[in-house]
This record gives structure tokens, C-alpha cells and sequence, in this order.
């Protein structure tokens, strides 16, 4: 700490709980809004604490909004029939950035983690599942990441969700990436590539 002044020293280590920041970038961030910007960071507090206090979670895809229903829900233009699922919020900005999908959301906030103490109840899986039985939904897409813990908690989705015959499951292609080279590629990324290939003829 800086041994300057306790208020000094509570600034920096408050910043310090988001992440990536470090004592001496949170020491950075604050030095300069007390040097260069305190109208900066007036507005950053007002708005840090009106955004804490006022925004939830939408009641339907659980995204953070200060209103019971999102903008998102509320889109009589995007297509109810389809349900893209989803770990983060982080994950609906990425793909609404494509442009490329026009459905709705579900956010878990998570994934199945009994030592994080995550399990289906944290992640809104029996909500989900009601969603989707509801408004007898076309297609589900599993969204969660490719890691350990996104693959168990794709599984235990689809398999809640597997005898709904009406319903088409599916899950992101994975494999090399746009402008990748090979020899630089995983072997894991590679297997799902070739177990995931696709015909062009």
C-alpha cells in the first residue's frame, strides 16, 4: 500500500477485485483519477453504485437488465423458437457481435462445479427446463465452453432434455480456427475438428 492515506489505500485495494488488476494497476487507476480526472471519477462512482443497486436479472434469459423482462426478450423481431445456452453475459456480447444469430438466450452464470459449490440449482437449470417445455421451443443450442466443466454441464443439459422428440439439440462446431495453421493447433482442437469434419460433396 501506499502509506499515504488510508482513504488512498482503501481506493487501490477496492479496485483491485476486479479482474486482472493488480496493486499496481489499481494504484495507477486511482493515482490518475486524483491527479488528471476527479469529475471522471465522480461519474464512475454515481454510476457503479446506480447500476449496483438497480440491475438484476431478466426473469426470462437471466441477463442483467434494471427491468423485469430485457431488451433481448422484449425483441418481438428475434426468433422465440430458438435458444442459444449460454455460461455468461460476456458470451451473449460475443455472439450478438457476429450478427449472426437472431434467437434468444439463456445465461447460466456458470458452469456444473460441485467444488465451487455450482450445481444445477445455482445455474437455473430447472428454469431452463421449464423454458423449454413451455414454449415447446424448435431448437436449443449448447453454447457452454469447451472446457471440462462446460462439457459435463452441456451433457446434463441435453440429457434433460433429450426426450423432447419435437426438439432439435445441437452444439457449437469446434475445431481450427479461422486463419489457423495446423502445426500450431492443439491435439484436442484437432480431434474435435476431425470428429466434427463436415462433407463438401
Amino acid at each position: 500500500m501506499s502509506k499515504i492515506s488510508p482513504l488512498v489505500d482503501s481506493l487501490i485495494e477496492a479496485f483491485q477485485c476486479l479482474p486482472g488488476v493488480g496493486p499496481k494497476s489499481a494504484r495507477r487507476m486511482v493515482l490518475h483519477l486524483l491527479e488528471k480526472d476527479r469529475e471522471g471519477g465522480k461519474v464512475l462512482a454515481e454510476s457503479l453504485t446506480q447500476t449496483l443497486s438497480y440491475v438484476g436479472k431478466c426473469n426470462e434469459c437471466r441477463i442483467f437488465t434494471e427491468t423485469e423482462t430485457c431488451i433481448i426478450c422484449n425483441d418481438k423481431k428475434r426468433d422465440a423458437n430458438t435458444l442459444c445456452v449460454v455460461a455468461s453475459v460476456s458470451d451473449v456480447f460475443a455472439i450478438e457481435e457476429s450478427h449472426q444469430y437472431r434467437g434468444k438466450y439463456f445465461i447460466l452464470h456458470g458452469h456444473l462445479s460441485p467444488i465451487d459449490n455450482m450445481g444445477p440449482q445455482e445455474l437455473g437449470l430447472d428454469q431452463l427446463f421449464h423454458i423449454v417445455k413451455d414454449k415447446q421451443l424448435s431448437e436449443v443450442i449448447l453454447a457452454t465452453n469447451s472446457t471440462l466443466e462446460g462439457e459435463a454441464t452441456a451433457h446434463f443439459i441435453f440429457e434433460g432434455l433429450k426426450k423432447i422428440n419435437s426438439l432439435t439439440i445441437s452444439r457449437l462446431a469446434r475445431g481450427v480456427p479461422l486463419g489457423g495453421e495446423l502445426e500450431y493447433v492443439d491435439g484436442g482442437t484437432i480431434l474435435h475438428a476431425l470428429s466434427g469434419r463436415t462433407s463438401l460433396k
